[in-house]
């Protein structure tokens, strides 16, 4: 049954502050997931906003 924080019963995971999560931390952590994720996304916009200029600049 879950409890009032909405995590199940024997789940080890630990709640933690924007600080913390924010920190830059090598290895499988929660923190390097985030950035991971920030980064991609990152990558991603640049990608197409370059595909998108190329594309509107070689009709010309």
């Amino acid at each position: 049954m879950a409890e009032q924080t909405g995590q199940l019963d024997g789940d080890t995971s630990k709640l933690v502050g924007a600080e913390e999560l924010n920190s830059w931390r090598r290895g499988f952590t929660p923190q390097a997931e985030i950035w991971n994720g920030r980064l991609a996304m990152i990558g991603l916009s640049i990608g197409l906003a370059v595909v998108l200029l190329v594309r509107l600049l070689s009709r010309a």
